[in-house]
């Protein structure tokens, strides 16, 4: 099992008070590894009341990457300056999924609800991941790296008490 390690493939993240990055092969128990490292990372920083939503939107970003490309993928973890937590996932495919590609909206968590409502009565066997991840995190995003190719998807959950006030706002 690999361990994780500070700064990420030799990255400097300027607004990050620690960082670290995990590497999984293309392997189906890649989400299983980067769930037990997440949680124990996170109690060592003392941020266990991150540590259940955190598991469930890393575990899906990387099944995703496992299921969506054919090579490795890298968890990242980070907490910012601002206090919040960023969950990273590196791939090996450029696509950038709808609506990752675009910066969340005020109203895209009442989105997320009505797709998910309409995925669980459809009873879609797959497809649900990236809308967990819209509904629990507070922001998300993703880019092509166009350096060394692939993607990064990334979520962010806020501290505790200082959650996005427009979160679940449902545009009238």
């Amino acid at each position: 099992m690999q361990t994780p390690c500070p700064e990420p493939s030799g990255e400097h993240h300027p607004t990050a008070l620690w960082s670290y990055g995990l590497r999984l092969p293309h392997d189906a128990r890649a989400a299983g590894t980067a769930r037990t490292t997440l949680r124990s990372v996170l109690v060592r920083h003392g941020l266990t009341h991150h540590a259940d939503t955190a598991e469930l939107l890393a575990g899906e970003m990387v099944a995703n990457a496992y299921r969506h490309t054919d090579g490795p993928c890298e968890l990242r973890l980070s907490e910012r300056t601002s206090g919040r937590l960023r969950i990273s996932v590196w791939d090996t495919s450029p696509v950038v999924p709808a609506p990752f590609d675009k910066p969340p909206t005020a109203h895209d968590h009442a989105a997320a609800i009505t797709a998910t409502q309409s995925a669980a009565i459809a009873c879609a066997e797959d497809g649900r991941g990236l809308l967990l991840v819209r509904l629990c995190a507070d922001d998300w995003g993703g880019y092509p790296i166009r350096t060394t190719g692939g993607k990064l998807l990334w979520c962010e959950l806020a501290p505790p008490g200082r959650p996005d006030p427009d979160r679940f706002t449902i545009a009238a």
